[in-house]
């Protein structure tokens, strides 16, 4: 049953100026965020120490993990337009999700060696698989839809709408700082059930402020055609019972590729593929001049991003074992664990953006603002820098051998300003560039891709895998490995971003006045 006031939205001022729904949004997203980051720069480090997986085999789990729940909400997007409404879709993703991270919190027997064979409790892995399909799909249903309810709160001239969403997303940041301090700290030295645990106590809070807070989204979220939910599908159930049963199957099909490394991998490829060639037909046949110059631009700028997420995306992959393995992990007093580092992207950005959203304002006063492809090259410029940080790090390590802490502080730093150079205008790029017939379908690209970072991060991360026997207790050994990886992607990042810097002017061009 859906409850809604009577209070106009435009009048709404309830939440700091602006419509209690906003707050409602704000408090779902931020122990949405909290639950998910929560357990990110965990899971690698659950899966190598306790379960006693291979370097490899984490990292496919968490590329494979990682690359879902970033193309799931393309579909869950889909299917809250056309059928469900955003309000359905949210507190389904949402029961989903408390289910998948209450789950996690299920350890089992930890991993022992035996006869040099490494013995795992198997339904324990089971448990924890169908955990990770339950975040998966939970996501996809949750995330798009609740940042979609934030824009229909406010008209589309409301002088508050910006402002809105900057204290929205403020709600996504504190929740992944919150998350990567506490569950850290919970699941490195209390266990790893804490650390899970925490992160699912965080979404049932979230979901049931959600449920609560219902009353306030002034029905704003609900199906465009509710009839249609009624009608029978091909199953002789009603559409809306359909959805939900094709939810839970896309959880035991997420289950099963998740525990066949590689699966997520080849179908990314196969639809990477399938998308580049009906996009090559498309801007040949389909575009005039214009709209092929600027089709050709935004397929350039997907690309770019693409390098840069699977150069930040190390974070949870290699420099999260990095800092476990061979890092002096003191900083400013505090003894951070390898889990707790991810705060710092987080710490960066509440700091950061409001200086990059003043600068970005006063060089555009001046007429001197970059365009989106020198933002881009920035970005990736930025990520690469990050890695020449550990580099350096890695040629002054102290009396023990260790990298000072300081040094991935600084990754950090360079890492989240050249997020702030990307992230935000990606998106956007996507709505100016895009043909309007077809804006849909490339954010759909866009969002592929971003997915598709995370499986290619996963695999960058592999050629620094160890095991056991090839030098985790040889710190030296360890540091050389990690080591040559980090200088590949410092000289990857600044080489992609020469290029772009060499191309900007023809991209420039190319865009036909957009800026």
């Amino acid at each position: 049953m859906t409850t809604s006031s009577t209070i106009d939205p435009a009048a709404d001022t309830a939440f700091f100026g602006h419509p209690r729904g906003l707050y409602v949004c704000f408090a779902t997203e931020l122990w949405e965020r909290f639950s998910f980051y929560g357990m990110k720069y965990l899971l690698l480090l659950y899966l190598t120490k306790y379960h006693l997986f291979s370097d490899a085999n984490g990292l496919e789990v968490l590329g494979g993990y990682a690359a879902l729940v970033y193309a799931m909400p393309v579909i869950g997007g889909l299917l809250a337009d056309r059928y469900l409404g955003m309000r359905k879709s949210v507190i389904f993703g949402g029961l989903l999700l408390v289910l998948g991270h209450l789950g996690m919190a299920f350890e089992g027997e930890q991993a022992r060696l035996v006869a040099a064979s490494v013995v795992r409790d198997e339904r324990a892995l089971q448990v924890f698989y169908f955990s990770l399909a339950l975040i998966v799909v939970g996501v996809g249903f949750l995330k798009p839809n609740i940042s979609t309810i934030v824009g229909r709160l406010y008209a589309v001239d409301d002088p508050r709408r910006d402002a809105g969403f900057t204290i929205f997303y403020m709600g996504i940041n504190l929740g992944a700082l919150l998350a990567t301090l506490l569950c850290g700290y919970l699941g490195v030295n209390y266990g790893w059930g804490y650390g899970f645990g925490a992160a699912g106590i965080g979404m049932l809070v979230g979901l049931a402020s959600f449920l609560y807070g219902q009353k306030h989204l002034q029905g704003l979220a609900e199906p465009k055609q509710p009839q249609r939910l009624r009608e029978r599908s091909r199953l002789g159930v009603s559409k809306e019972l359909t959805i939900y049963l094709a939810g839970i199957a896309g959880v035991f099909a997420a289950w099963q590729m998740l525990q066949f490394h590689g699966a997520v991998g080849v179908l990314l490829n196969v639809l990477a593929l399938i998308v580049a060639l009906a996009l090559a037909w498309f801007i040949t046949f389909r575009c005039n001049t214009v709209e092929r110059g600027r089709m050709i631009v935004l397929v350039v700028l997907t690309v770019s991003s693409v390098v840069f997420w699977s150069l930040f995306e190390q974070s949870a992959a290699s420099m999260t074992l990095y800092a476990d393995r061979v890092m002096d992990r003191r900083v400013f007093g505090i003894n951070f664990t390898a889990a707790q580092y991810g705060f710092f992207n987080s710490f960066f950005i509440f700091i950061l953006a409001p200086v990059f959203a003043w600068l970005w304002t006063s060089l555009g006063r001046r007429g001197l603002e970059p365009g989106t492809p020198i933002k881009f090259a920035l970005g990736v410029a930025l990520a690469g820098l990050g890695f020449g940080a550990l580099v350096l790090g890695a040629a002054t390590p102290n009396e023990a051998g260790l990298v000072l802490g300081y040094w991935m502080v600084l990754a950090y730093l360079l890492h989240t300003a050249g997020e702030l150079c990307l992230s935000p205008v990606g998106l956007s790029a996507v709505t100016k560039l895009a043909v309007p017939s077809i804006v849909g379908v490339m954010m759909g690209a866009w969002f592929l891709a971003t997915a598709y970072s995370q499986h290619v991060a996963a695999q960058l991360s592999k050629l620094a895998a160890l095991d056991a026997d090839a030098g985790l207790a040889d710190v030296g050994t360890a540091l050389a490995s990690y080591t040559e990886l980090f200088t590949t992607l410092f000289y990857v990042g600044l080489g992609i971003a020469a290029l772009q810097l060499l191309i900007a002017p023809l991209l420039r061009k190319m865009m036909h006045g957009i800026h």
